[in-house]
């Protein structure tokens, strides 16, 4: 009957929680191409017109034009197709060093706000001294020493934000750990990992869900900086950033060619913000509507 009833109340905040982001337009407006986007990614084989790496030497620098929708660069591949396959490297960029990131950040920041003390404070006064290092710059640094390269670029990326999840995970945890449910399960002498897993994690993540959303956004501008200097994706990958760097040289006699992937990496950088957002209002009760 507990088990029902919690599976009833569980079912009805989803229900409002989907109700209030439905209100908000740009929230799914950014869901919406964020959709198309992964469909895209997903049937990438299917939708490109050319390969990513095809080349025709006599159809370089054209502008662009029926055969090619987004003209073609220095090699003559065609741009829609290579912008086309490069959303699948630049998500899964994004999502892979978020994912890692956020797992690591989550576990040091629950274990830090549910114990406290001594455990809590190494932790911070580590995460105090990691956190003084732009972001940027310590993926940089990492990345110059892994070498280039996509899974270097995930690795920097995940081991560069995930601070920002544990402080985040940290203050979750602290708000619930002397709630009655906890107290409850202890009482019933729930070892702590239960606890933390079944009963604090779960009740603490609806802020890690906004984080996730809106740091999935800024990682993969991140991965496209990294790209755009060298030291992310190579060539001939059609990753975004490194597309940018290959356009660089041309952008005053074919400014077309560095066009079209700032302009993807801008409005998949901005609806993910925007998904973000509508997601922090529509999780927070106290601004129901």
């Amino acid at each position: 009957m507990e088990n029902q009833i919690s599976s009833i109340k569980k079912t009805s905040q989803f229900k409002e929680v989907t109700r209030r982001l439905f209100k908000n337009k740009l929230a799914i407006a950014g869901l919406v191409f964020i959709v198309l986007l992964i469909f895209i990614m997903i049937f990438a084989d299917f939708l490109a017109p050319y390969g990513y790496a095809e080349q025709d030497f006599t159809a370089t620098y054209q502008g662009p034009s029926a055969e090619h929708l987004l003209g073609t660069d220095h090699l003559g591949r065609d741009i829609l197709s290579r912008l086309i396959y490069g959303s699948r490297i630049s998500m899964e960029i994004a999502v892979l060093s978020v994912a890692l990131s956020a797992t690591i950040g989550i576990t040091i920041g629950a274990i830090a706000g549910f114990y406290g003390g001594k455990i809590d404070n190494l932790l911070m006064r580590f995460l105090d001294i990691y956190q003084s290092i732009p972001v940027l710059i310590l993926s940089i640094a990492i990345a110059t020493s892994l070498g280039p390269g996509v899974t270097n670029t995930i690795l920097a990326l995940a081991i560069s934000v995930c601070p920002s999840y544990a402080r985040l995970m940290r203050a979750s945890v602290m708000t619930v750990r002397d709630k009655e449910y906890i107290e409850a399960a202890r009482s019933i002498n729930a070892n702590d990992a239960r606890i933390i897993l079944r009963h604090a994690l779960p009740n603490a993540f609806s802020p890690m869900i906004v984080n996730i959303t809106m740091t999935i956004g800024s990682s993969m501008l991140t991965a496209a900086t990294l790209s755009f200097v060298g030291l992310g994706a190579q060539p001939p990958s059609p990753e975004w950033g490194a597309m940018l760097t290959a356009a660089k040289s041309y952008i005053r006699d074919y400014p077309y060619m560095i066009t079209s992937p700032g302009v993807c990496i801008m409005l998949s950088v901005l609806s993910f913000n925007v998904l973000g957002d509508g997601l922090r209002d529509a999780l927070d009760p106290r601004l129901k509507n």
